[in-house]
This record gives structure tokens, sequence and C-alpha cells, in this order.
């Protein structure tokens, strides 16, 4: 059964040939990247949504030469200790599905199963995922307005996306779980360091969220060490930090070869009440 349902009226989401399909005909394709378009062009007025390509590809190849590769290892550990046999798991935000993709793996390498789902309203970064083969089933869609029924998840991971926690809990089943990491203060502070006169921390991040109860956190950190230009570049591209700069200060960073630098994370585990 396909886990999303039908974005105009709610209704379950049938796949008929090269499209899906809801009881009351509303229709919608199947890209050749393999996602489904479910983003209600009513909701915004933007012709283009979300991460841009050169977002997405520096995010791509700086992830697969493994520099976060510690914190991917903590989220498949985390949702294995977590997670049941068959759980129903949406990546909110799933970008080109790096982390999904590799939990999944570490499930069906470890004997169980998950139905992983991704949504994400960036179309470049899905094809991307799917030029990945990530095995993950993706939707274009806002996390604010997500295509999935209410109580039909059993986690929802929330990894350096926009935070819509009334509509992670909407689709949660009681008890489901919350898996949401955030930056700390001095994470990418020396990659600051490099580029602005004055370079300022990461402001803290609340734990508590309405309707659901912290019941783990694990704090990761790392000095990472950059030892080429372009994966100093693409780090940087990655963040939010490359639209707010100027070309000038964008420029430091092509003149240096190498680059150490913190990268300190909150992993925080969240029930739903």
């Amino acid at each position: 059964m396909n886990f999303f349902v039908c974005p105009v009226c709610g209704g379950e989401l049938l796949r008929v040939g090269s499209s899906f399909k809801c009881s009351l005909n509303h229709n919608f394709d199947i890209s050749k990247f393999g996602y489904v378009n479910l983003l209600m062009s009513s909701k915004s007025s933007a012709k283009r949504h979300g991460d841009d390509r050169l977002m997405v590809r520096a995010r791509r190849d700086f992830l697969d030469k493994g520099y976060y590769g510690f914190l991917c290892e903590k989220l498949c550990e985390i949702c294995s200790e977590y997670l049941p046999d068959g759980s129903a798991v949406l990546d909110a935000g799933c970008g080109e599905c790096y982390y999904s993709s590799a939990i999944l793996r570490y499930f069906n390498e470890n004997g169980k199963t998950v139905i992983m789902n991704g949504v994400d309203i960036s179309k470049d970064a899905l094809e991307f995922a799917f030029k990945r083969k990530s095995g993950v089933s993706t939707a274009v869609a806002s996390v604010f307005n997500l295509p999935v029924a209410e109580n039909s998840a059993d986690a929802v991971l929330n990894v350096f996306s926009p935070e819509a926690f009334e509509e992670y809990r909407r689709v949660l089943k009681s008890g489901g779980i919350l898996l949401r990491v955030v930056p700390l203060k001095d994470h990418l502070f020396e990659l600051k360091k490099a580029v602005y006169d004055t370079p300022y921390y990461n402001d803290p991040v609340e734990l508590e969220i309405d309707g659901f109860t912290l019941i783990n956190e694990t704090v990761l950190e790392k000095e990472i060490v950059l030892d080429t230009t372009e994966d100093i570049l693409n780090l940087f591209r990655m963040t939010p930090y490359y639209y707010k700069t100027s070309a000038y200060d964008q420029h430091k960073l092509e003149l240096l070869e190498t680059l150490s630098t913190k990268a300190q994370f909150s992993v925080r585990v969240y029930r739903k009440d």
C-alpha cells in the first residue's frame, strides 16, 4: 500500500500504471526520477522550491566523502534501538536521502525491515535521491502540509530540515518517535572564522516540544579535516551561510587548500504524548 495520501482530498492513493490516483480520480504522475509530485501549487507562489541544484550537488558530494559518517552511524543505531520491525518511517525534508537510505540499508543488513518514505520540496534533491538508488519512496511536498494520513507513521526523521512539529505530531501514531538532529553552538565555527570578520556561534535550540516528551539526547562532536578546496567549498555551499555571504567573503575559501573545523550535533529522540 502507498504511504502517501491525496493532497487534495486526503484519500488513499493507488498506483495505476505510471501515476497515482485516489477514489475521486485526482491523478499524480510519477516522474522519470521515481518521485510523485504532491505539492499543491496554491500553497506557494514561488516558481522554484527548496534547495537548488548547486546546494544539492554540494551536499551530496560532501556527504558521500563520509565527513558526517559518524552522525549517520549513530542515526542508524538509534533507529534500530527504538523502532520495531516493519516500522513506517517518514524522512521529513529528506534531501537526497543520504541518511534515510543508510538507515534502510542498516535495517536490511541486520535482518529487520523498515518502510522508508521521504518528502522534500526540492525536485532537484529527489532527482539525486533517485540516482542514489536509495530504495526510499519519495514525494515532492512541504513538511508544513504533509500528504500523509493522521496517525500513520511510526517515526519521523527531522535532520537539519524545517521543523513542522504540528504536522509531525499529526502524522505520528500514538507513542511514535520523532528523531531530531540540530547543530550545536560550535558547529562549523572554524569554517565561519575563515569567511567572516566577526564569526558567530549558533543560537541554542530549545529542547522541549509541545506534545512530545524527550526520552534521549546524544551529543556528537568531531573535528573534521577537509583536505581539498573542493570539499571546503562544498561544505560551505550546502549551508544557509552561502546565500547570505558576499562574493568577496566567499572568495576567501577558494584560497584555502585545507581546513579543520568542528562538527557538533545534538541527536534528540522524542516520543509523541
